[in-house]
């Protein structure tokens, strides 16, 4: 099990280079914290996190810092993957790739590093290791773990919860100058033996913390009091509930939405008799006026969305598929929409959500089965131009599943052929939502 992205840190063979490591972990602290606190790194794609490179280098979006580097650091499952060619390339090595695209090579003086997608080793020179997790490809990149930086040219990686960042430090190795000949010393004195040192307390590798969890989904359930508009209502408030249901593909950039709606509401315009019976006075769908029993009337929607992803955070245009129904007999209406959504971050804090879908032809048939009517057994095609819209903003916790959110929502019902009246249910809301 892991507790957070493995980070790997290791010494390079020879003594010089062991001078260089131990005066890059002296420094490694003191450098990073006074470039980290002069530099913004910006925010990279959810789920990936900036690398800072030798205190010059941030791999995160290409409009935060340039180089043109998109692709950041990766979490998933508990391990931190680096993109290869580019941190391999940064390093001064030579990168190529198979015929099929599987297995990458570096080469630079003294070192040929392979990897192979979904292999879970590295070959170092020829030799073998194996590796916790294989190499994957992500938005047609190759990514590999951490471990196979350090273990292949002997960098140095931290993973920095405070600033969200990874930090690799490289120093190439130099050559070592040739010995130059000792003059010849006079004959000394065999000095006392000195007493043995206690071995030096080696330095603590520095400790990976976890990286906050991407949440690619969301569940979530309010409810409402809202106005209510149509035929048989002329504002009186309306019980509702919403349910949201939202998932995201990042690796594809797709995301897929469920929204459902349903309005409760006790029917007015009302009429009464001489005695004291009460009527609901409506238009009816072949233009002509009805009465009927005050009655509870339920009418609901439905759409299915499949959205992909235009901006960050999380923006999305989308095509939708609208399904809505009633208590009282009138048609169900089918329409295919379009809109624009912006999906919750799921980010610790304050989040802002919202949509606006339009289905410009929401159609059902109607046969008109009583027989005292002129339209006895004639059918009917009804048609509405439907909006639905939605605006809010949520609590999210950073180390609790469950968070709280509240906007204003409705939809709009455009009278088109043979409808009655337009209609209206929209109002406030509050909820719960539970991430996944």
């Amino acid at each position: 099990m892991h507790s957070g992205p493995t980070a790997v840190v290791t010494t390079p063979p020879s003594s010089s280079l062991r001078v260089v490591a131990a005066a890059l972990l002296a420094l490694f602290f003191s450098g990073f914290a006074s470039v980290a606190a002069a530099q913004d790194f910006g925010s990279p794609p959810s789920g990936e996190i900036p690398i800072l490179f030798n205190d010059h280098t941030v791999y995160a979006k290409p409009d935060v810092l340039t180089r043109n580097r998109v692709l950041a650091a990766l979490v998933k499952d508990g391990h931190l993957y680096v993109p290869l060619r580019s941190m391999f390339e940064e390093m001064g090595a030579t990168v190529s790739a198979s015929p099929d695209g599987k297995t990458i090579t570096a080469v630079k003086p003294g070192v040929n590093v392979s990897v192979t997608l979904d292999k879970a080793e590295v070959v170092i020179n020829g030799e073998s290791r194996p590796l916790d997790v294989p190499p994957m490809l992500y938005k047609s990149v190759m990514l590999v773990p951490v471990r196979v930086l350090s273990e292949a040219l002997g960098a140095y990686v931290q993973w920095v919860q405070s600033r969200n960042v990874v930090v690799v430090r490289y120093v190439p190795p130099q050559p070592v100058p040739a010995p130059t000949a000792a003059p010849t010393a006079a004959p000394t004195p065999v000095p006392t033996a000195a007493p043995t040192l206690a071995p030096l307390i080696p330095t603590p590798s520095p400790s990976v913390e976890p990286a906050p969890r991407s949440f690619p989904g969301y569940a979530q359930a309010a409810i409402s009091k809202v106005n209510n508009y149509n035929e048989f209502s002329a504002g009186d408030f309306c019980e509702s509930y919403l349910v949201n249901v939202a998932y995201t593909f990042d690796d594809s950039k797709f995301a897929i939405k469920f929204d459902y709606r349903a309005d409760q509401y006790l029917t007015s315009n009302m009429f009464g008799d001489v005695f004291g019976n009460r009527y609901t006075r409506f238009t009816t769908i072949d233009g002509g006026t009805a009465f009927a029993p005050v009655f509870m009337a339920r009418q609901s929607s439905l759409d299915v969305r499949l959205e992909y992803k235009i901006a960050n955070p999380r923006i999305y245009a989308g095509v939708g598929y609208l399904h809505a129904d009633n208590s009282y007999g009138y048609p169900q209406l089918n329409a295919a929409g379009f809109g624009l959504e912006k999906l919750l971050d799921l980010k610790p804090g304050i989040n802002l959500y919202g949509s606006a879908f339009y289905y410009p032809s929401a159609s059902g048939s109607y046969t008109v089965t009583s027989a005292a009517s002129v339209n006895a057994g004639r059918v009917f095609q009804q048609q509405y131009g439907i909006v639905k819209y939605d605006l809010g903003l949520a609590l999210v916790f950073a180390r609790f599943p469950v968070y709280l959110f509240g906007g204003y929502a409705g939809d709009k019902y455009f009278a088109s052929q043979n409808a009655p009246i337009g209609q209206a249910h929209d109002g406030p809301y509050v909820g719960i939502g539970v991430k996944l």
